[in-house]
C-alpha cells in the first residue's frame, strides 16, 4: 500500500471521527467541532466505518483539472503572438487570436503567459517614477505661475480662472488673482501686482500656454516672443517653459489644494464674484502662507527693486505692436480702421510703421518715436464668436459667455448673410469697354464664317 496524501483539514476530520467511533465524543460535539451539520457528520461516519480514512480524502486529488490548458497550447499561442501580435496588448491579442487564428484563450491567461515570457509588462512594471526636482535654495529665485479654471464660487457666480504665483523655494503664494480667463492682459495685471508687492524675481516658470510661448519663430508679432515674454525681457526677468506639468508640480499641487480649501473658505465668508474675491484674497494668502510656507535653504532674497518709473512700467505692461500706414493715413487694428489725423508729423508717415499701445482698461494709443498721434476709429464692431472661430480650451468659458450675450441681443428675424451674400456686388453680365482680346477676335471670325456658310447654303 502506498502513501496517501491528505490535507490538514482532512487529517483533522479523521481525528474527530476516530473519537466518535471510540466513544470519546458524540456526533453533536463532532458537528460543532467540524462546523458541520449532524446529518453530514453521520454521512462521514458511515463512509469512515466502511472504507476507512482513505475515503475522507478528496476524490479529485491527483487528477488533472477540467479547466487545464491543452498540451502545447501555450507554446502555440505565444509563437503566434511573437510572430503577428508582438506589440499588441493581451486584450486585443486575445481577440485577434480568436478571430483570425481560431485560438481561444482568456485575456487574463494570455496576460499571465505574456508576462512570464517577457512579451508584456505588468502595471507595476510599467510604472514610471519621476525623479523629484529639489527646491531652489533662495527666495525669489524661481516663481511658478499657472491658471486654474474652476467653479471657484460654486453656484454663487459663474466659473472663472484663478492665476497663482508660487515661490519654488518656500512654497508660499506670492500672488493670486481671479480673472475671466487666461490671457495676456490677465497676466499683465498679475505681474503688476507682483512687482508692487515683491519686486523682480530671477525667473518665472510656466507651461507652454500661448501667453508665454510662440511655437513659430516667424510669428506676426513679437518675432518669436509673446507680449508677456517681451514685457519680462524689458524688465530683465527670465521666462522658462516647463516640458510637462510634473516639472512645475509645486503650483499644480497648490491649485489642487486651493480647489478644495479656497472654495470652502469663500463659502464660509460668503464671498461672491471676482471683485469681492480679489479684495478678499490678500488676507487668505497671509493665513495660508503662515500655515503651509516653509523656510528656504538659504536666507538670501533674490528679488530686485523695480527701478522703472510708473510711466515706463505702464508702457511695458501693455500690448504693443507695429502697423503699416497706408496712402490714406489709415491702418487696420483688431478689425477696426484707424485713420490718423492729418498733421505735419502724420503727413510724413505714409509707407512707414507706427507703434500701437493697448492697455487692459481699454485705452489705446498710436505713437511715432514716442509721440502720441491723434486718430479716429471706424467700424468699431468688436470681434465676436463665429462658427469659424478657433478658441483655446482655457478661453472657452469666456467665449461661451460672450456668445450667450450676443444671442440674447440678436433679433429673431435677423437675416444672416454668408458667402457672396455678404458682398453687395451683383453681376450684371456687361463687359468692360476696351480692345478685344485674341480669343474674342477668333470667336468673331468663327461666327462670321458660319454665317457665310449658312447664307451660301440657303442660296
Amino acid at each position: 500500500m502506498g502513501w496517501v496524501l491528505m490535507s490538514e483539514r482532512e487529517v483533522h476530520r479523521v481525528e474527530v471521527l476516530s473519537g466518535v467511533v471510540a466513544g470519546r465524543m458524540s456526533t453533536s460535539e463532532a458537528a460543532s467541532v467540524l462546523c458541520l451539520s449532524d446529518r453530514q457528520v453521520q454521512r462521514l461516519l458511515k463512509t469512515f466505518r466502511e472504507d476507512g480514512a482513505v475515503a475522507l480524502r478528496h476524490s479529485a486529488r491527483g487528477r488533472p483539472s477540467n479547466n487545464r490548458t491543452l498540451e502545447g497550447l501555450r507554446d502555440l499561442t505565444l509563437a503566434l503572438v511573437r510572430e503577428r501580435y508582438a506589440d499588441f496588448g493581451p486584450t486585443l491579442a486575445a481577440e485577434k487570436l480568436a478571430e483570425r487564428d481560431g485560438v481561444k484563450v482568456s485575456r487574463e491567461t494570455l496576460r499571465k503567459w505574456m508576462i512570464e515570457d517577457g512579451l508584456w509588462l505588468s502595471r507595476s512594471q510599467r510604472r514610471v517614477f519621476h525623479r523629484p526636482r529639489l527646491r531652489r535654495e533662495c527666495y525669489g529665485e524661481l516663481i511658478q505661475i499657472d491658471g486654474s479654471d474652476h467653479r471657484w464660487f460654486e453656484e454663487r457666480d459663474a466659473p472663472c480662472t484663478l492665476i497663482v504665483a508660487v515661490d519654488d523655494a518656500t512654497g508660499a503664494i506670492q500672488e493670486m488673482r481671479f480673472v475671466p480667463s487666461e490671457s495676456t492682459f490677465a497676466y499683465f495685471e498679475m505681474l503688476a501686482g507682483y512687482l508692487r508687492e515683491h519686486g523682480k524675481p530671477v525667473a518665472f516658470y510656466s507651461d507652454k500656454h500661448s501667453v508665454f510661448r510662440v511655437a513659430k519663430s516667424e510669428a506676426k508679432t513679437g518675432h518669436g516672443a509673446t507680449q508677456f515674454g517681451r514685457a519680462l525681457l524689458e524688465l530683465n526677468i527670465e521666462i522658462l517653459c516647463a516640458n510637462s506639468s510634473q516639472a512645475k508640480g509645486r503650483v499644480e499641487r497648490k491649485n489642487r489644494t486651493l480647489q478644495d480649501r479656497l472654495v470652502k473658505e469663500m463659502r464660509l465668508d460668503n464671498v461672491t464674484g471676482m471683485a469681492a474675491g480679489n479684495a478678499w484674497l490678500p488676507g487668505y494668502i497671509l493665513r495660508h502662507n503662515q500655515q503651509f510656507a516653509r523656510s528656504p535653504a538659504r536666507p538670501d532674497n533674490l528679488h530686485r527693486a523695480v527701478t522703472e518709473s510708473p510711466d515706463r512700467l505702464n508702457d511695458i505692461l501693455c500690448w504693443r505692436d507695429e502697423r503699416y500706414v497706408g496712402q490714406q493715413l489709415t491702418f487696420s487694428y483688431e478689425r477696426k480702421r484707424i485713420m490718423l489725423e492729418e498733421t505735419e508729423v502724420s503727413r510724413g508717415l505714409v509707407g512707414k510703421y507706427v507703434d500701437t499701445y493697448a492697455w487692459p482698461d481699454g485705452r489705446f494709443e498710436v505713437r511715432w518715436k514716442g509721440f502720441s498721434l491723434p486718430y479716429r476709429a471706424f467700424d468699431p464692431d468688436q470681434q465676436r464668436v463665429t462658427h469659424a472661430a478657433i478658441t483655446e480650451n482655457k478661453h472657452l468659458s469666456a467665449a461661451l459667455a460672450y456668445a450667450m450675450e450676443i444671442q440674447d441681443t440678436r433679433r429673431a428675424d435677423e437675416a444672416v448673410k454668408i458667402g457672396k451674400q455678404r458682398s453687395k456686388y451683383t453681376p450684371t453680365g456687361r463687359k468692360p469697354p476696351g480692345p478685344k482680346g485674341k480669343l474674342e477676335k477668333a470667336a468673331d471670325r468663327r461666327r462670321a464664317e458660319m454665317a457665310a456658310q449658312t447664307q451660301h447654303a440657303a442660296e
